[in-house]
């Protein structure tokens, strides 16, 4: 990003007070550049078993096996050696109320909103700053339903067979070089299982926050959702304005069995100076349903496609997508669905809109098994462009082994119109809040399928971030 346009989003004070601050912080002594010795460093500090600390040595080397991904943004930009695999802002970690945080970090949420959001809407909330867990709540009576929900590093330690059961199954670390990054330096991440039959009515919440400069995060995020039980959880994610560019790679495995309901919701707002690089995928078995809702606001770049692997008859999932790729930032972004089993239904509905010199491109593939008859997928992908300068991107990739499956495809792109401005002007309204009611207005149906807070918090982000003038 050039100075210029990190010096638009620094004299946004609404940005900068609310997502661009940054804390002092001491770490104490820490090591940069990736090693084995770094991997069994962190590996000692959680004092995990030796299984984890085998997992964690096979991904070290599959990262340094694999090429950089070049089909799609440009991530030379990346120095490995250049960034911290792991930072602990605190000897005590993970407190479970919230008058026990330490007060800077404290100050940093309360900012951000996350213990008023707890307290009205949400029955468990999960709090990780840079590498750690510094807040973990879940409502008591979950936990009497026997509801799981804490960080993945003490999941670890109290439930080992399930993690060991379950990590890696979904994205194992051949799957990618970042898949890979993330199982070796992994730390943080929200480790939930849901057991048979509950259906848990409130959303957890995890947010995570970036604070340190050079820095990398690496949560790992693993949920389990047992036969007939239902769960939603909403992840949000911030950083402040650095000149230097930090890493975010996570990853996220889902697994829902017979007839489960997972839905899980991103609200993305890096800064502009991160690499957003995610994995994240999901099984559903028969009846299940999957639900990814992904919205992504901020990062310099952001690489992330969320997929549905429909394994059980009469499985079905939706990927939502928004993405809003400003002066500079490029998102790529989309989703992939794999029908393997009969009687499976999908839908990837995609919106981005792309401002300056932003790019965003959608991909997404669409895979229909040699077993998975009477199939019923859809595809949607709109962008719509408010520079002339803006570029917008669609690789669509159908594979379609069978004669049977109902499947359509539709794509449009626009710019928007200046008539349009002029009219709502001409009623009152100033450019900016011209510019960005038909922004909101252009995303409306994926915006009305997000919990309440959520929805005006995104609605809330994009006109922030379209209001700084147009062409």
């Amino acid at each position: 990003m050039s100075n210029e346009g990190l010096m638009e989003i620094v004299e946004s004070n609404e940005y900068r007070e609310r997502y661009g601050f940054r804390d002092n912080i001491d770490y104490g002594e820490v090591t940069k550049g990736l090693s084995e010795d770094v991997v069994r460093m962190i590996s000692a500090i959680k004092k995990e078993p030796e299984w984890m600390l085998e997992k964690r040595l096979a991904g070290l080397k599959y990262f340094y096996s694999k090429p950089t991904p070049k089909w799609g943004a440009d991530l030379d930009g990346i120095d490995y050696d250049d960034i911290y695999y792991y930072m602990k802002p605190t000897d005590k970690l993970k407190k479970n109320t919230w008058e026990e945080v330490p007060d800077d970090i404290k100050r940093t949420f309360d900012k951000l909103g996350i213990p008023e959001a707890e307290r009205k809407f949400f029955a468990g909330a999960e709090a990780q700053y840079d590498s750690e867990v510094v807040y973990h709540h879940v409502k008591e009576e979950l936990e009497k339903q026997g509801v799981i929900f804490t960080d993945t590093g003490t999941a670890i330690e109290k439930y080992p067979e399930i993690v060991k059961k379950y990590f890696g199954m979904v994205i194992p670390p051949t799957d990618n070089k970042f898949a890979a990054l993330n199982t070796a330096v992994h730390s943080g991440g929200s480790f939930i299982y849901v057991p048979k039959g509950v259906k848990v009515a409130m959303p957890l919440q995890a947010y995570f926050r970036i604070n340190a400069e050079k820095a990398g995060q690496f949560e790992r995020t693993l949920i389990i959702a047992d036969e007939g039980a239902e769960v939603t959880y909403i992840e949000g994610c911030t950083a402040p304005i650095y000149m230097s560019s930090s890493l975010h790679s996570a990853v996220v495995e889902i697994v829902a069995h017979k007839n489960a309901h997972v839905r899980y919701v991103t609200i993305q707002n890096w800064s502009k100076n991160v690499y957003n690089l995610v994995t994240q995928r999901a099984y559903a078995d028969e009846g299940a349903k999957v639900e990814w809702i992904d919205a992504n606001i901020g990062s310099k770049v952001n690489m992330k496609y969320p997929s549905i692997f429909l394994r059980g008859k009469g499985a079905s999932g939706e990927i939502l997508s928004i993405a809003v790729a400003g002066d500079g930032q490029v998102q790529d972004s989309g989703g992939k669905v794999y029908h393997l089993a009969p009687d499976t239904t999908s839908k990837i509905i995609s919106k981005s809109v792309s401002k300056g010199t932003g790019v965003t491109s959608f991909r997404g593939l669409m895979h229909i098994g040699k077993n998975a008859s009477g199939v019923k997928a859809h595809v949607s992908c709109d962008a719509l462009l408010l520079d002339e300068n803006a570029k917008t991107n669609t690789y669509p990739y159908n594979d379609i082994n069978r004669n049977d499956a109902m499947i359509s495809h539709e794509a449009k792109v626009g710019k928007i119109s200046g008539e349009a401005i002029f009219y709502l002007m001409s009623r009152g309204l100033s450019e900016d809040d011209a510019v960005a009611m038909i922004v909101l207005g252009f995303i409306e149906d994926l915006t009305k399928v997000l919990p309440l807070e959520y929805s005006l918090e995104l609605k809330r982000l994009i006109k922030l971030d379209t209001s700084r003038g147009v062409g």
